[in-house]
């Protein structure tokens, strides 16, 4: 296909569109640096993110917006990146995990958690699996799952395939930041005492916007030199 023709135009202004998609997710994604900005009573060493858009929060809507946001935009990026970019093993998993990822943010908001009086939430024991208790434990459980999964995926497929060079290094140091932080916060949960807890899914989830983004990059900068991943 000659570089210039009508198709390959396309193609160029589809990847872009995709890149832009995932770029803005990313940056929805970390809407929670607002909670330094907005008079929001919650102490960010202890809290967890999820308590920024609870029932009855103060500003709740804007966080629920911004992840709703996000949802949409990650999973129409994922389902237009699995038919846009060449089909291989590694990266059509990482379209799908990234089309799943988007699913269950916008779940997230659409679910948000439970409110407690008085503030914050007393421990509660909800056996071996508490994602089986509250729909909003489960659909955050999912996102990060699958997002985790997006990272691998399309940091082992820019190995094995020789590809975005960006991810096999950047994005690759995201990859084992936010793995280390996620077993601190695997680990932590189940110890006594906090451990710093809200600091670690803040470092976790500031982590994954990075990554998108550093994604997003990436698909700009090898358009610009080949006609695929």
């Amino acid at each position: 296909m000659a570089p210039g023709s009508p198709m390959t135009l396309i193609s160029r202004m589809e990847r872009r569109g995709i890149a832009v998609a995932i770029a803005l997710a990313g940056i929805c994604y970390s809407s929670w640096v607002l909670e330094f900005v907005l008079p929001i009573a919650v102490n960010p060493v202890r809290t967890f993110l999820s308590e920024l858009d609870a029932q009855g929060r103060a500003y709740a809507g804007v966080f629920s917006v911004a992840d709703t946001v996000t949802g949409v935009l990650a999973l129409v990026a994922g389902i237009a990146g699995l038919y846009v970019f060449t089909r291989r093993r590694l990266s059509r998993v990482g379209w799908i995990a990234l089309a799943s990822f988007g699913a269950a943010t916008m779940a997230d908001a659409r679910w948000p958690m439970r409110t407690c009086r008085p503030d914050p939430c007393p421990p509660v024991d909800d056996g071996l699996f508490p994602q089986l208790h509250q729909v909003h434990a489960f659909t955050s459980t999912l996102a990060v799952t699958s997002i985790f999964v997006a990272m691998i995926a399309f940091s082992a497929a820019a190995f094995r395939y020789r590809r975005w060079p960006i991810l096999r290094h950047s994005g690759l140091t995201i990859v084992i930041v936010d793995s280390a932080v996620t077993a601190w916060m695997l680990i932590a949960d189940n110890l006594p005492g906090n451990y710093a807890l809200g600091i670690a899914q803040r470092i976790q989830v500031g982590a994954i916007s990075l990554w998108l983004v550093t994604l997003a990059v990436q698909i700009v900068l090898a358009e610009r030199g080949s006609t695929g991943p």
